[in-house]
């Protein structure tokens, strides 16, 4: 009688026991359904063994009652690392597993995709020689008795440059190179709108040997590509974040692109960054991890300076475009959303034929109402953050749990009129600018405008062939997108990322308005960018006008050594969350008083405290972050801390854990 060890999607380590199925069908890597409580529950097959586990009674095991699988869709190499997952991240086994494996019907069928998968486009651009130096640093084999992937190694690169300096190309031909070989390359994008741009080079590049993972795609579409990769019909794997999971054969290389984007870590359990896992997967199989970026984060900043990285810098734009001229406008005494200077420019692009693309990172029409008789401000019911108006839906809709509310007509504390909506959200810049060029085709980019799969694709491929003269939008288009006919880019406001309570708040801002500006004049020596702001002189505005990297890094690591924050130290962040405040507050003092006295000597805790949004969903959020120089103390306490807070948990008290946390609100 064989028997199986088997675990679940839950915050568990080890497995439970189960019988094999009547017609022993059941195997490791495989998905079962089992008896599980007083139901039935997905599991994943994680070994086989003659015995049941020592002291458990072989009569008491339960029998599997139906295999979902016909073959394997996971291996030992997939067990390891879901298990160096759960040991990192601080969560289960099977927690770590199904955010690996995309879910799906029964698979094990031929997939739908056939052909030559071995065919390749012949060749790419030719190479600057700083492009070459590049190539020839990321193929070039690890020198005899040379660490591939210690700091001392030369198999970490950061391919840094200004964008449109050629940093794709160099990508593509590295995995061209790798693939040429026999081997494998997984291709990682921060959005899933870079997804599909990158995807299409990519297809158009290496053909059926491409495959895209993404969270766009139905389960079973994902699955099929999974089997696709596993089968090694596949080879280069591109996708966001859970690409990184991608079950390639002989992987060689691991491309980051945009290494800085926050996107690459999970907000869910596992709370993994793909970066993390991205250097686990090279150190063990020996292949090269390669990021880039305009703006590093600044934890790979650091690496680069302390000779962790191997830096390859593109210092020039490649396509006969220079670098934009970038002014910070201030916007204290502008009549609307758009200044004088912003105005004048959208003109002048529009009269030579080129577009412009204009950018702000909140949706809606105006996101703050307040009244300025007695400072009443319209909150959501269930979270502690304000309600944003969408005048498209006469609503005002809060943005974390979906509460909506009609937009009062007076103060709804005091009864003044003096009372209303302010600040700028895309629904209202759409508005001003119809109203203000009505002679040029206007098409807004936010999660609010795309209500149809493919919309996104659609818009950039109008906006690509010239069929629309302004592009406004949020994130979605400061990043990584390639639009020769950009001459001009507008920062509507710069100021909304420097206002949030988190550490971070500086190199974000400075981030965006750098990567959005990189949008314009990439095919043209005069491209222009005007950066709207109320804080014309704060540093990273003033820094990212400048485009002033060095600098910026230079300022903005010295803050965080001198405020102990990472790169200068390592976080762990507990945030306990329960729909009664009186719970959440004994849940989190509980939590504290077992972690201050097993806090290691060179590690301190920050709270307990109200998380920086207190309440998201009708839940009261407690934080409280252990920090200290290096993870492994942490990871050792924290474990510690863990154990002994289960033991007497409240179940109407949930806890999240997240081991170097990206956000902190």
């Amino acid at each position: 009688m064989a028997f199986l060890d088997v675990v679940f999607d839950i915050p568990l380590k080890e497995g439970f026991s189960y019988r094999k199925d009547a017609k022993g069908e059941a195997a490791p890597g495989k998905r079962v359904m089992v008896p599980f409580g007083k139901r039935e529950r997905l599991g994943y097959v994680v070994a086989e063994r003659d015995a049941p586990p020592e002291g458990i009674d072989e009569a008491a095991i339960k029998a599997v009652r139906r295999v979902v699988d016909r073959e394997p869709i996971f291996d030992n190499d997939n067990i390891a690392l879901a298990r160096w997952i759960a040991g990192y991240y601080l969560c289960g086994t099977g927690e770590a597993l199904a955010a690996m494996i995309p879910s799906g019907r029964r698979s094990g069928g031929p997939s739908a995709i056939t052909g030559d998968s071995g065919e390749m486009a012949a060749g790419g651009l030719v190479l600057s020689g700083e492009q070459r130096r590049a190539l020839d640093a990321i193929t070039a084999p690890p020198r005899p008795g040379e660490n591939k992937n210690g700091p001392n190694g030369r198999r970490l690169f950061y391919l840094y440059g200004i964008t449109g300096s050629g940093k794709t190309e160099v990508f593509l031909q590295a995995a061209e190179f790798m693939l040429r070989a026999g081997k494998s390359v997984i291709y990682l994008v921060p959005e899933i709108s870079l997804t599909h741009q990158t995807a299409e080079t990519i297809r158009e590049r290496f053909g059926l040997l491409a495959a895209a993972i993404h969270s766009g795609m139905t389960g079973s579409a994902r699955l099929a590509e999974w089997n696709r990769i596993r089968r090694g019909e596949a080879r280069i794997v591109i996708g966001p974040r859970s690409a990184v999971f991608a079950p390639v054969r002989d992987l060689a290389l691991v491309i980051i692109d945009e290494e800085q984007d926050g996107s690459y870590k999970s907000g869910n359990t596992p709370r993994y960054h793909a970066r993390q896992v991205a250097m686990r997967r090279c150190a063990v199989s020996g292949a090269a991890l390669v990021m880039g970026s305009a703006t590093p984060s600044a934890e790979a900043w650091k690496l680069i300076a302390d000779g962790g990285i191997t830096r390859l810098d593109l210092s020039r734009r490649l396509s006969g475009g220079s670098p934009p001229e970038v002014r910070a406008v201030s916007l204290e005494h502008a009549e609307g959303c758009l200044t004088g200077e912003l105005k004048e420019e959208i003109r002048r692009t529009a009269v030579m034929g080129r577009q412009t693309i204009l950018f702000l990172n909140r949706r809606g029409f105006a996101y703050f109402y307040h009244c300025k008789n007695c400072g009443y401000e319209l909150k959501c019911r269930h979270c502690s953050v304000s309600l944003t108006y969408h005048k498209s839906k006469g609503r005002a809709l809060c943005h974390y749990c979906g509460y909506s509310a009609a937009p009062p007509a007076s103060c709804p504390q005091c009864g003044s009129l003096e009372a209303g909506f302010t600040g700028i959200g895309t629904e209202m810049i759409e508005e001003e600018v119809r109203r203000v060029f009505t002679g040029l085709s206007v098409q807004r980019v936010d999660t609010d405008a795309l209500a149809r799969k493919g919309d996104l694709e659609k818009i950039l491929g109008e906006f690509r062939a010239g069929k629309i003269d302004i592009l406004l939008g949020t994130q979605m288009v400061a990043k990584g997108l390639n639009f020769p006919g950009v001459r001009l880019v507008g920062v509507i406001l710069a100021d909304t990322g420097l206002q949030l309570p988190d550490f971070r708040a500086a190199e974000r801002t400075f981030s965006l308005i750098v990567q959005v500006a990189g949008r314009a004049g990439r095919y043209f020596p005069d491209g222009k960018v005007i950066v709207q702001t109320l804080r014309p002189n704060d540093p990273a505005i003033a820094k990212a006008c400048a485009v002033d990297v060095e600098a910026f890094y230079k300022a903005e690591l010295r803050t965080r050594q001198a405020l102990l924050f990472p790169p200068y130290s390592r976080l762990i962040r507990f945030t306990v969350r329960s729909k009664e405040e009186k719970r959440a507050d004994a849940a989190i003092e509980r939590l504290a008083s077992i972690a201050r006295p097993l806090v290691p000597r060179d590690a301190d805790t920050l709270g307990p405290a109200e998380c920086p949004i207190g309440v998201i969903a009708g839940n009261f959020r407690r934080q409280l972050i252990l920090r200290g120089a290096s993870m492994g103390p942490l990871h050792s306490a924290a474990r510690t801390i863990l154990g002994r807070y289960e033991k007497g948990r409240d179940s109407r008290v949930y806890l999240e854990t997240d081991v170097d946390p990206v956000s902190l609100l």
